[in-house]
């Protein structure tokens, strides 16, 4: 079940946070999207050492806990999309199709002339997409 979906901007500043847990459990969800950001940078810097495919954009499972995994993918612009997620038995691959579902609402998202870029997005149009990839992956 997916609990959680982020994105955090080139700067490390959060541009929006979405729960699907229920609850008043978005605190614990920006503390573990926060913690994430250190992994972000160090798995970066081991596929530019080690040359493997940076055209991949996915990152994987970035550190998993009691009650959750925390997957991690980035944009070729630094911009960090994370998934936080209670499913213990994931497909890499179906974590990938999120994600590339979650890059392109996005780009329609920050395509639009009237957001600036680095600002939190506050687009209901976008939180309902968000929603509808997350019922559309089996969620909710």
């Amino acid at each position: 079940m997916i609990l959680c979906v982020a994105i955090v901007g080139q700067q490390n500043n959060p541009l929006y946070l979405q729960s699907f847990a229920g609850g008043d459990d978005v605190l614990k969800f920006h503390y573990i999207v926060h913690c994430s950001l250190d992994v972000f940078d160090e798995k970066a810097s081991i596929l530019r050492r080690t040359g493997t495919n940076l055209n991949d954009n996915f990152l994987g499972l970035l550190y998993p806990a009691e009650d959750y995994k925390v997957y991690g993918y980035m944009t070729n612009t630094r911009v960090k999309f994370v998934l936080v997620t209670s499913d213990l038995e994931l497909k890499d691959l179906d974590i990938k199709t999120f994600f590339q579902r979650f890059h392109a609402a996005y780009i329609d998202v920050t395509s639009n002339p009237f957001h600036v870029p680095g600002k939190r997005i506050a687009s209901p149009m976008f939180r309902d997409r968000v929603k509808t990839i997350v019922s559309s992956f089996g969620q909710l």
